[in-house]
């Protein structure tokens, strides 16, 4: 009888082959920083080279490869902070969210960045991939350096990732950005248990919050958006209808489109308003 690792590799192969895709085995010598779901996920499939770095340890100064930071989002400033000056280009950065202040801050605009459009439920478990009825070849995406090499290591633990040049990267980060940010907030603001639940019993609200914030986008950064976000976004939330709601990580997430105004964001801005009044909110918002 072969391993639990072993039985779930081929178990995960055949799932994936069967949805259009062809496994591989990882080449590239990578360093994972963050020992949580996705950090395990990442080094599913680790060779001998591969490095998982928890709380406390430093990345080599001499070392080569990808670095992927698989961590929360108030993590990275640290990680940055104590990365050896030479290895910061190496950074991947997979974190949710509006990164753009952040990287430029440190010096790290043209650092590899990645949406993941990938569910973990917890340590340990399969992944659930962003493959859906509308973008079968997968949702996640990467740009940047180490984009291949992403992409190669998601390959060997059998998920699909698309490589794309920062301008296609662009309006397909701030979909993700839409996304988490309309479909945890109608849930949080309407009592949802699931975004699921969100996407079904509050479609019209959903589709306006994403028209809205699109439209937002557009004026703000002249992002030019394929058609269909509205379609794109609710077929991955089937594909993840279980996952819960809540409106976290709002300077990385929501604040994005709260500063916008209430001119350019007024039902995303009343939403957030009335999670404030009934108190599902842990912190205040901006006044």
């Amino acid at each position: 009888m072969g391993s639990k690792a072993a039985t779930k590799g081929t178990s995960r192969t055949a799932w994936f082959e069967g949805r259009g895709g062809a496994a591989t085995t990882a080449t590239s010598c990578v360093t994972v920083i963050g020992g949580g779901r996705i950090g395990n996920m990442l080094m599913d499939s680790a060779g001998p080279e591969d490095k998982l770095l928890k709380r406390g340890d430093v990345v080599d100064a001499n070392g080569a490869g990808p670095v992927f930071i698989a961590t929360r989002n108030d993590s990275l400033q640290a990680i940055v902070d104590e990365c050896p000056e030479g290895r910061r280009k190496d950074l991947v950065f997979l974190q949710n969210g509006y990164l753009d202040n952040f990287l430029e801050k440190n010096g790290l605009g043209e650092n590899t960045q990645s949406l993941l459009f990938v569910a973990v439920t917890s340590l340990g478990a399969d992944p659930i991939d962003g493959i859906t009825s509308v973008n079968p070849e997968g949702l996640t995406a990467a740009t940047g350096e180490h984009a291949e090499a992403l992409k190669e290591r998601l390959a060997s633990v059998d998920m699909k990732c698309n490589v794309l040049s920062p301008e296609e990267y662009r309006p397909a980060m701030f979909e993700k950005l839409i996304w988490i940010s309309t479909y945890m907030l109608v849930g949080a603001a309407k009592e949802c248990e699931s975004v699921g639940e969100a996407g079904s019993e509050h479609t019209d609200l959903v589709s306006s919050v994403i028209s809205e914030l699109v439209a937002a986008v557009s004026a703000k950064e002249g992002i030019e958006f394929k058609e269909g976000t509205i379609e794109r976004l609710a077929a991955y939330t089937d594909v993840v209808t279980n996952f819960p709601c809540a409106v976290k990580e709002f300077e990385w997430r929501n604040q994005y489109f709260f500063d916008l105004g209430d001119e350019a964001c007024p039902t995303h801005n009343g939403l957030l308003r009335e999670c404030e009044e009934k108190g599902f909110l842990s912190f205040e918002l901006p006044k």
